[in-house]
């Protein structure tokens, strides 16, 4: 039987009869061997025997990570499997003895021979550590040794407050912050895994943590109303580009993050900044135009990248808003073309960006959802992979955001990630949920829970909408006011909806105990979603007391969760979204 390998190599082809493993070559040795792909420990080669030569390649950046890879049965005159890897570089290495690990973790050995090399140079993955939740350093370095499992070689972690910056304490104090050492050591973790932790600060909009402060709120473009898409805002949201003050802030923040850092890379975020021309830059903006004043002042910061010997990149949103300003981006820089839904146009940015390096972005669909959202994250994956390789993209970048508290599980995020890495690597190949084990069937059937809601629900989101866009049915309702919006949705659908939890949480497979304990809160919070849903629409006004203390015990799981693999700062921001529903 062909193993399920993630991700599915590039030419797999069965060379023999499979074979037992070797007594004593357990799963849990095999796992040990999965956390350090990068070398296999020693009581892995007791019982496969590895050897690894040299190869000529091509010169390309994929091919330069590629491998073969032929295992064998033990012959009459060894006791152990042998593992022949070629590989030109030491991450092709790295890459055989990945998809070797995942090959000894199966109850019957397959002998084989393999030959694979990436889509995409660098296959990224983002994570939010802004919107409330911070990882620890034990769930950090735990996720940086599964990433480099699935052949990942670049991280970034999204910070706007949560870096503790020496001279700006007032505005990470009391969120538990990323500390410079504990960058150096991620950053030292991840190299030795064969990956790039890339600093990501964004420098422009998305800072109205820090601009709502006395120390910071002269920097602002605004204090007073505008414009977030279709959405009514006001108060302080992006620096004002006008002010050379907020170069000096922005250049005052590189020039502490950006030593500490080894990547060549630096995102520098600069997106959605729709408040700008809403403020003090209004009079330039009417001179010049919206996208010449936002372009001047994103290749000002990353000049001062530059200055620290880094290419800068940023989202690439505003300008893809403006095509006449793409062919003013400095030559330098990297657009992240990024969209998180099936119809995202991939292709018509690439063809924007045209000359330029590119990345594709998609999301893992898990923010505003609680249990994930399986068919748009499925399409939008395949729609960036696709247009990316067609378009020259040469990075592809998992985003995983948190907006609204980061209720999203980890098993959640996870899953989404997994299915992007094996995109990344080889999106020719179909993602089979069961490469992921025994969970990841079960996991896509949890993200379309709410699926056929999902496509009538727009209204809960904006009243021009039919399908709901950038989260799900369950999450959009529970945060809906008691008696608003309760047409939206036939209650019939609510309530299969609700049947298909309650299957779901009676099939649930075993998962590692804080696993099964995150999925069971997901479960928990998605039913009791549903449940709500289904009395607001039936007019239960009883109900609300029983919601309320329903809540208050979700709460206390959810806090306890928190605790055990995130650091405290951020949990009270997180739990004031409890607090708003009523």
């Amino acid at each position: 039987m062909t193993p399920l390998l993630l991700p599915a190599p590039a030419r797999f082809t069965p060379t023999g009869t499979a074979f037992a493993p070797p007594p004593g070559l357990t799963p849990r040795v095999v796992r040990r061997a999965l956390a350090t792909p990068a070398r296999l420990p020693p009581d892995i080669a007791r019982y496969v025997r590895v050897v690894i030569t040299g190869a000529a390649c091509g010169s390309s950046p994929t091919s330069l990570q590629g491998y073969t890879l032929q295992l064998s049965p033990p012959s009459p005159n060894t006791d152990a499997p042998v593992a022949h890897i070629q590989a030109p570089t030491a991450s092709g290495a790295r890459h055989a003895l990945a998809t070797l690990a995942q090959l000894l973790d199966a109850p019957a050995l397959c002998p084989c021979e393999i030959t694979d090399q990436p889509a995409f140079a660098t296959r990224g993955v983002m994570l939010d550590v802004s919107r409330c939740r911070i990882p620890g350093m034990q769930r950090l370095f735990e996720i940086i040794e599964w990433l480099a499992s699935l052949k990942i070689n670049h991280v970034q972690l999204y910070t706007e407050h949560t870096f503790a910056y020496a001279a700006h304490e007032a505005a990470w104090a009391g969120w538990s912050p990323i500390t410079p050492d504990e960058f150096e050591r991620l950053g030292n973790h991840c190299r030795s895994l064969g990956i790039d932790l890339a600093p990501n600060q964004n420098c422009f909009g998305h800072l109205s943590t820090w601009l709502r402060l006395p120390e910071y709120q002269q920097l602002a473009e605004t204090h007073g109303d505008w414009m977030f898409d279709v959405w009514p805002r006001s108060g302080p949201f992006s620096l004002c580009p006008t002010d050379p003050a907020s170069l000096a802030f922005v250049r005052g923040l590189l020039d502490e993050l950006l030593p500490l850092s080894r990547s060549e890379f630096v995102n520098i975020g600069c997106d959605e900044t729709y408040d700008i021309a809403f403020g003090r830059s209004a009079d330039e903006v009417r001179r010049r135009g919206r996208a010449a004043v936002y372009l001047e002042f994103v290749a000002k910061v990353a000049s001062i990248a530059r200055e620290h010997g880094k290419r800068a990149m940023f989202w690439g949103d505003i300008a893809l808003s403006h095509p006449e300003c793409v062919r003013d981006i400095p030559d330098d820089m990297i657009a992240l073309a990024w969209g998180y839904e099936p119809d995202s146009p991939f292709d018509r940015w690439l063809a924007q960006l045209a000359g330029r390096e590119v990345w594709v972005c998609p999301g893992t669909s898990s923010w505003r959802s609680l249990t994930g959202r399986t068919r748009e994250r499925t399409a939008n994956i395949a729609a960036a992979a696709t247009a990316g390789l067609a378009g020259g993209a040469t990075g592809f970048l998992i985003c995983d955001w948190g907006d609204l508290g980061h209720w999203q599980q980890w098993p959640i995020a996870a899953h989404a990630i997994s299915h992007a890495a094996a995109a990344a690597w080889n999106p020719a190949a179909t993602f089979d949920a069961a490469s992921t084990g025994p969970l990841g069937p079960w996991l896509e059937k949890l993200g379309d829970a709410d699926e056929p809601l999902r496509r009538v629900c727009g209204h809960l989101s904006r009243p021009d909408l039919t399908h709901l866009r950038n989260q799900s049915a369950l999450f959009a309702d529970l945060h809906t006011p008691w008696a608003q919006h309760t047409s939206i949705g036939p209650v019939e659908l609510w309530e299969e909806a609700l049947a298909t939890l309650d299957a779901l949480a009676k099939g649930r497979p075993d998962a590692g105990p804080l696993a099964n304990d995150e999925l069971d809160l997901t479960l928990g919070l998605a039913r009791h979603a549903c449940r709500r849903a289904i009395a607001r629409r039936a007019g239960d006004a009883a109900a609300g007391a029983r919601f309320t203390a329903e809540r208050a015990d979700l709460q206390k799981w959810f806090r306890r969760l928190w605790l055990a693999s995130s650091r405290e700062g951020g949990l009270s921001a997180s739990l004031d979204y409890f607090a708003k529903i009523d």
